[in-house]
């Protein structure tokens, strides 16, 4: 038998140790300037959002902002229509409808929203041109960064950042228009006479636009975004995704055009790292889908250059599906997505109809509880309510209480009553009813509140009549 010798058993007093650093520094990603489809298609999106978000609160509705959200007189005015707390399902409605259309979009073409939509990505393109027109494209910036800095660099790093300034305070400027009136807010703001809650919340803004658009950017949606966690939930083998076709690619590398890069074994990916490089999360494509690509399309607007260039077919990162690229059939139209459509399509209809239903008048009835009843006579009972009447219109009314359910009941107050334009009042009323008229002990009563220069103003309530023990 051969001799093993003991050091060729004896395990190693050498342990080996692999560390992972989980906080290690952000490396910067460099963008690189592109052209194509997808970027033309986000330039359209990204434009349309800031118009609307820098417009909306310039639109006047008669003598007032088209769109104000009046936080200290509860009102919350959007074109025709004034808002209060009481409306409070209505926003939870609207918010629930628009998750469900994300879900509808997500399980249908995957992240569209984070790609062509999302704030946080809209003003990071926009700091990422900020950069560029200042700093010079990707080859330009890197070798820049690896210099001493000189005046000229320092200029154009100071112009860099004075034009994240300006947008980043005049979008301070327009999200504060919404909740105080844009054109008083203006000229206050460049006066320097802004009220300390203004003046806070426009530097918090803005400190947060300059800081995530500016220098967090991807970070945001990598480690702060949730959406990027829940979202392969939704996703399923027939979901349109941004996929590097695989079978087609490899092997990826260089080649020359005089040989034929088939018969050599290579695929038609020819590593250039045009994908990566023009990626605003600085991700390979290549590697699979993973959870920080936004689904923006940069890297296929880029692929396809280079395919057009070096001759070949388009389409080797594109917009696809898992069972697309395993050779199956897509079924785009599909049982979960049309779950979803449904639901969306139900809800809308239901919220429309309660907002064009909705009527500018809101009642509520309390009973006095210190005192159930009052004994006026031998024959007559009276109860005390205090009515809360909100004014949910954009002018003043005069309302006419009446009460019925008993026969031979009145209402001794005043039934007339004005209240201003977002004004809620309470209004304590005295009912009176015979006791013949009075069969039991507790009797339900009808409360109406009608306006009176218009009938389809009005709210019924019901409340108890109590009268002693007969």
């Amino acid at each position: 038998m051969k001799q093993i010798p003991v050091s060729d058993i004896t395990p190693s007093n050498k342990k080996a140790v692999e560390t992972y650093d989980l906080y290690s520094k952000r490396e910067h990603i460099y963008v690189k300037f592109y052209k194509g489809l997808f970027k033309n298609l986000r330039i359209i999106s990204g434009a349309i959002m800031l118009v609307m978000f820098y417009g909306f609160p310039w639109l006047q509705w008669g003598d007032r902002q088209a769109i104000l959200f009046d936080l200290p007189n509860r009102q919350f005015h959007v074109f025709n229509a004034t808002f209060w707390p009481q409306d409070f399902m209505l926003l939870s409605g609207l918010l629930i409808i628009l998750a469900f259309v994300l879900f509808v979009v997500t399980v249908f073409a995957g992240r569209l929203w984070c790609g062509y939509a999302c704030p946080q990505f809209v003003w990071t393109w926009l700091f990422i041109w900020a950069e560029r027109i200042t700093e010079g494209d990707r080859n330009q910036r890197i070798k820049q960064d690896k210099k001493p800095m000189t005046k000229q660099l320092f200029l154009r790093k100071s112009l860099k950042h004075i034009i994240w300034l300006v947008i980043a305070i005049t979008s301070a400027i327009a999200f504060i228009g919404y909740f105080t009136p844009i054109r008083e807010l203006t000229p206050s703001f460049f006066n320097f006479t802004l009220g300390p809650w203004e003046f806070w919340w426009i530097g918090f803004i803005a400190v947060a636009t300059y800081g995530n658009a500016g220098w967090m950017r991807e970070q945001v949606c990598i480690y702060m975004c949730p959406y990027a966690r829940f979202q392969s939930v939704m996703f399923d083998e027939d979901t349109l995704i941004i996929s590097y076709d695989e079978k087609r690619g490899e092997s990826r590398g260089k080649r020359s055009k005089k040989i034929d890069y088939k018969a050599a074994g290579l695929g038609d990916c020819i590593d250039c790292n045009h994908c990566v490089n023009v990626c605003p999360t600085g991700i390979d494509i290549r590697d699979g889908l993973q959870i920080e690509c936004v689904a923006c399309g940069a890297c296929v607007d880029a692929c396809d250059d280079i395919m057009s260039r070096v001759g070949y077919e388009k389409g080797l990162i594109r917009y696809t599906t898992e069972t697309s690229l395993e050779g199956g059939k897509t079924h785009l139209i599909r049982p979960k997505l049309i779950a979803y459509i449904v639901a969306v399509v139900a809800m809308m209809i239901y919220f429309a109809f309660v907002i064009f239903s909705r009527v500018p008048i809101e009642v509520d009835v309390h009973r006095d509880r210190g005192q159930l009843f009052i004994e006026v006579q031998d024959d007559l009972i009276e109860n005390v309510y205090t009515l809360k009447i909100a004014n949910k219109s954009n002018k003043d009314l005069i309302y006419t209480i009446s009460v019925s359910g008993i026969d031979g009941m009145k209402l001794i107050n005043d039934p007339t009553i004005s209240v201003n334009a977002g004004q809620l009042i309470d209004y304590p009323i005295q009912v009176r009813a015979s006791t013949e008229a009075l069969g039991q002990r507790k009797t339900d009563i009808l409360i109406k509140v009608q306006a009176n220069s218009d009938a389809s103003i009005s709210s019924e309530i019901e409340s108890r009549f109590i009268a002693p023990t007969f």
